[in-house]
Order: structure tokens, then sequence, then C-alpha cells
């Protein structure tokens, strides 16, 4: 893999093949699929001033009890097959809502052992369209893409994971935001589109983003995922973000809770956050899968300034490791930008996605940089998974934590 960056853009050319290989004349969508031989996982997270790096333990597994065996394939499987019923979110760079739409996802599978296959159809609800009479909502036709299996043979081909089958959470590297780009025309175009590469009052993700990343983090309360996508156009800024919120149920969609007052998104994440993360890097970067206790603080200071301390403790060779960094960030709107060029996009539903403010300044100063979801499904119990990349573009770690608010 190779980079090339300078101080307004980056440009990462990956060998995997593209996100999405549509056919006009069958409806269908190609996903990437899995590609465990090619993780490497570091353990660094850039920041204003500290890199964080949590050593491992000598316990630690070694990289083939990490990589996606046939066991690994089969959890992966059953965690994703069934009936999701699902809403769509599209949120500009600063967490303004521009669309939510309705979707559908099938998922079986069929095979055993190593030749098991996760087969997926993807629904889209069109709008009426221009010419339609009827406006009955029960009338609406659903746009229908076959997802390309995935199997133990194209896991080894194509995509980056980083798997936590306990944890029930994953992250995934794509090349292109085509897939998402489809839904976007489907569901708001629906027979209208004429096929326009700017279609007038929807604005679709770049052709060329420089990284697309997916975080899945599963509810610890109900059948229910949130899926969030990050969008780095090729400049290296934030394109756009979309989540997919879906329930694996024959019941109506679930549907992220929105409110107008801007404050009300930072509130529930204010207080004193302690929890614990496992980390999972492997190849040149370690090979390992590391454990900590974490402390996290979010409080307002009397200049309305947010000020976030975070505390990682682990224990390597027998002594403890205590890491800390202390960021101030300045909130406007939905948006907090922290010292030191990261930011937190606040979303409806106790949600909110960290990335830098400029990827391109990061690569350009060898440091890696990291994209995040955070999901507060309750009031006193987040998750949080978050992808690490190195300078060239790679993404080289994944990180999940559970934390409870004291």
């Amino acid at each position: 893999m190779a980079s090339s960056s300078s101080s307004s853009s980056i440009q990462c050319s990956v060998w995997v093949p593209s996100l999405l290989n549509t056919n006009t004349n069958t409806n269908t969508i190609h996903f990437l699929s899995l590609k465990p031989n090619s993780i490497t996982f570091s353990s660094s997270f850039s920041s204003s001033l500290t890199r964080i790096r949590i050593r491992a333990s000598s316990s630690s597994p070694t990289v083939e009890e990490a990589a996606m065996s046939i066991d690994n394939l089969r959890r992966f499987i059953n965690l994703n097959s069934g009936k999701w019923n699902g809403s769509f979110y599209q949120f500009d760079s600063s967490g303004n809502m521009l669309q939510q739409l309705s979707t559908k996802l099938s998922a079986s599978s069929y095979g055993e052992d190593e030749l098991m296959s996760l087969i997926q159809t993807l629904y889209i609800k069109q709008p009426s369209s221009s010419t339609s009479i009827s406006g009955d909502d029960n009338d609406a036709e659903w746009a229908e893409y076959k997802i390309k299996e995935t199997n133990m043979f194209t896991v080894d081909k194509y995509q980056q994971i980083g798997f936590f089958p306990s944890e029930k959470a994953f992250a995934l590297r794509y090349q292109t935001a085509g897939m998402l780009e489809t839904v976007l025309r489907q569901g708001v175009l629906g027979e209208d589109d004429t096929g326009e590469e700017s279609p007038r009052n929807l604005k679709l993700p770049s052709r060329r983003p420089s990284v697309v990343c997916e975080n899945c983090l599963y509810s610890l309360e109900r059948d229910m995922r949130a899926r969030a996508f990050h969008i780095l156009e090729p400049r290296g800024t934030v394109d756009m973000l979309i989540v997919f919120l879906e329930e694996r149920s024959d019941g109506a969609p679930p549907l992220l809770e929105s409110s107008r007052d801007v404050k009300s998104r930072i509130i529930p994440f204010l207080g004193k956050w302690k929890g614990h993360s496992i980390t999972k890097r492997s190849g040149v970067y370690g090979s390992t899968i590391t454990n900590a206790d974490t402390v996290v603080l979010h409080e307002m200071d009397n200049n309305g300034q947010l000020i976030q301390d975070v505390t990682s403790s682990s224990t390597s060779d027998g002594e403890n490791v205590t890491t800390n960094v202390h960021w101030t960030g300045t909130v406007s709107d939905h948006l907090v930008t922290f010292d030191g060029g990261y930011q937190m996009i606040l979303l409806p539903g106790g949600m909110y996605m960290g990335c830098p403010c400029d990827v391109a300044k990061s690569v350009a100063e060898s440091k890696s940089f990291h994209l995040e979801f955070c999901w507060l499904e309750t009031p006193d119990k987040r998750q949080r998974l978050v992808r690490t990349y190195d300078m060239q573009g790679l993404a080289v770690s994944s990180t999940y934590f559970v934390e409870t608010k004291l």
C-alpha cells in the first residue's frame, strides 16, 4: 500500500476493490468482504500533544488466535443473520441531519465450516413517484439489492476487520462510498433519479473519498445495533456521516431520539465514566490483544469549554502503566473542537462521532489518527469503538470500550 499527502490533501491507495460494483440491469451491490490477513494493529492514538501506547502483557494471544478463524467467521455470520428493520440517517460535517430513510436487511447463511457463507439482501424504501396518484404508505416500493456473499474465501481477499465476538462489535475499512450513494439515490430520488452527478437538494458522498470507515456497536439492552460511517473527502476533512439504526424484528424500525435543543446533545456525556477497553492489533504492530482500565471525565469549565481527561491503566511485564491525556475543546452547536485538531460531532440519540479536523495534517506530521463512534444507549452506560490508522491510511488497530457513569 502506498500513500501520498500534502498540507491540503490526503490520498490513500488501497489494494482492496471498490465497496460497490453495481450492475444497472440487476440492481446488485457487491460489498467488500473481510480480509483478516491484512490486519495490522497499532496501539498508537494521535492527539494534540500525547501519543498513547498501551503495551501488551506477556499473556497476550498470538496473531493466529486473533485472526478470523472458522469459529470467528461463524460467530460473525450469526451476529449479522436475521431480518433487520432500520432507519438510515445522513448528517453533514457539523452534525446537522440531512436525510432520514427507511431500510430493511435480510441476512442468512448456508454451508458449514470452510464453506460457510453469509448472504444479504438490502431493501431501500423509495419515495412516491412524482407521477404517483396514491399517497398511501402501504403502496411504497422498495428497491432490492443483492449483497455479495461473505465466506472464508472472500474474507481472505478483500476487507480489513476488527472483530470483537464477545462484545458484539466490529469495524470495517472501505475504499469507496458507492453503496451509501446508492441508498441516498434510491431513498431520496427513487424513480425520478436522472443519474445526475450532483442532484439538486441532495448531497452525495465523494466519488473518491480518502477514508470510509464503518464502526458497528450492538445494543446492550435490545436486539438492535448502530452502524456508523465516517466518510472523509479527498482533502482529508469530513464529507458526511451516516448512521444505520437497525433492530432484528418484524416491527417498526427504531428511530433516533431528536431534540432541537443544541445543548441537549452534549449534556448526557458530561460526568465521569469508568470502564474497560480491549485493543486488537497484529503484524508489525505487536500481534496482540491488550486490556486496560479507563476513566474519562467530561466537564464544562467557567468559560463554556469542554474539558476532557482520559486516564488509561494497564499491566506490562508485571508493572502498572498509566497514561493520561488532557484536552480542552470549544463547543459550537453540535461540534466540539479540541486543541490539537480533534473534533467530536454530536448526533441525536446519545451518539457522537470523533475524528481529526484534518487528516491530511496528521499524515503530513507522520502521526497516526483515529475515528471514533460512541453510543450512549442508557443514561449510565455507553459503548465506544475506535478505529486507528497509521500515516499511510492503513487500519492498524481497533479498540472497544464499555463504560459506566459514576
